[in-house]
């Protein structure tokens, strides 16, 4: 596990995630292009990590590939961890995706993270047509088990995959006779249930919540995470880290009307609608009805909004429930603008320093 650095006067190590949003009115190549500037500005403004996610046949979320987005940023930052939060791995070989990790890390030697999670990352119909059985989510510990096994190629004799290997990786190092100790990817274990801390601790991986999907119990999780864990080659002692969904502003007002503009995207991809993020401008002349209404107040709080004081007393509160290590802001709002806001205004209120 990488050492963090201090995140000035947090009481937590803050990263980034980005689900690449496209709202209405934006192109893709649009949101890529502030992705990427999104990506620079939070090197730029010491944050740790800088996430993408994956999903599959949702306008709102352009990433159906982070690991193609994350090749990009390679060559686009220097210092910042680069990472997937996450990859869903039973959309994927775990062979596949230890080669394509192993490839990132060689781009960039020790700054890349691969979190694993289990969720489709889409609705059912996308799920069957990525070959998404119903019990795809059955085998994820043996899935993840694969991954670690060829991310470090240390399958046991008389394992199938004993003599498969994962190139670029350790193996390759020893064929070409380097001499010199290769770096692999950090692995992460994503989720949002007591099954995937469980299985973080006993894997002795860092864990990482997502708090922005739900009313989830985090701090019965992240406590479970705690008592299960053993420790392992790769991390020593538990290591959490909890994402939420933020928009912080000047103008508190602002803030909520993006949060809202999020919110709308939700309540749209339950009803199965189409639903890039809408400008908060039609969002407040939609004529809700009680039960959509209740799902758009549930998710404008969700995500932690107002200005940079108020947002960081949300995020202390969650540190002070749950302990957390490092505090991921999953930025939201149909504006890329305000997106980029945040991640300077919550740099400003923790005096992080600029690179």
């Amino acid at each position: 596990m990488t050492a963090a650095p201090p995140s000035g006067t947090a009481p937590f190590v803050l990263s980034v995630l980005d689900n690449a949003h496209t709202g209405v009115g934006q192109t893709v190549q649009e949101a890529f292009d502030e992705v990427i500037a999104l990506a620079q500005l939070a090197e730029r403004r010491g944050y740790h990590r800088f996430w993408m996610s994956e999903h599959h046949g949702m306008p709102a979320a352009a990433t159906s590939s982070p690991q193609l987005m994350l090749a990009r940023l390679t060559g686009e930052t220097d210092r910042i961890r680069l990472g997937a939060g996450g990859v869903m791995l039973p959309n994927h070989a775990p062979l596949l995706v230890a080669e394509q990790f192993g490839m990132l890390e060689a781009l960039a030697p020790g700054r890349i993270d691969l979190g694993l999670g289990r969720a489709p990352g889409t609705d059912l119909a996308t799920a069957a047509a990525l070959r998404r059985g119903r019990d795809a989510n059955d085998g994820f510990p043996e899935q993840v088990l694969e991954v670690l096994g060829f991310l470090a190629d240390d399958f046991p004799p008389g394992h199938a995959y004993r003599d498969v290997h994962a190139v670029p990786g350790p193996w390759q190092a020893d064929q070409n006779r380097v001499g010199r100790p290769t770096t692999a990817p950090e692995a992460w274990i994503l989720g949002s249930s007591p099954y995937s801390a469980r299985l973080a601790g006993q894997l002795g991986r860092p864990y990482a919540f997502a708090l922005q999907f739900g009313d989830a119990d985090v701090a019965s999780a992240m406590r479970l995470y705690r008592e299960s864990f053993r420790p392992s080659a790769v991390l020593g002692e538990p290591y959490g880290l909890v994402s939420v969904g933020v928009v912080a502003h000047d103008d508190p007002r602002e803030a909520r009307r993006q949060a809202a503009s999020a919110a709308m995207a939700m309540l749209r991809m339950f009803q199965r609608k189409p639903y890039g993020l809408l400008p908060p401008e039609e969002v407040e002349q939609y004529r809700a009805t009680l039960p959509e209404q209740q799902v758009l107040d549930a998710y404008t709080r969700r995500f932690l909004n107002g200005t940079a004081a108020d947002v960081a007393a949300g995020l202390e509160q969650i540190h002070a429930k749950t302990g957390v290590d490092e505090v991921m802001l999953v930025v939201m709002g149909h504006s890329r603008q305000v997106q980029a806001r945040t991640v300077e205004l919550i740099a400003d209120h923790y005096a992080m320093p600029r690179r």
